[in-house]
């Protein structure tokens, strides 16, 4: 499944190190969604191997995402 998201939003996911692989359907890119708060602060289950310049931490056992295009494709395709 190919995955459309708006210029703008791409935009400012430019630094993706993973180079947009989430927008081929490659799954294996995208933390598990644990809950969306506020339509914008998408907390995750990141996978151990896992590096990426949008995941935060939160706490000591806690991660969000800050990458708007992971948020839009959550939202919109529930992935």
């Amino acid at each position: 499944m190919n995955i459309k998201l708006d210029a703008d939003i791409l935009n400012q996911a430019k630094q993706c190190s993973r180079n947009f692989s989430c927008l081929a359907g490659d799954k294996n890119c995208l933390c598990e969604v644990e809950r969306l708060i506020d339509q914008n602060l998408l907390f995750i289950k990141p996978a151990a191997h896992m590096i990426c310049n949008f995941k935060m931490s939160f706490g000591y056992s806690a991660y969000y995402c800050n990458c708007p295009a992971r948020v839009e494709i959550y939202k919109h395709y529930n992935i």
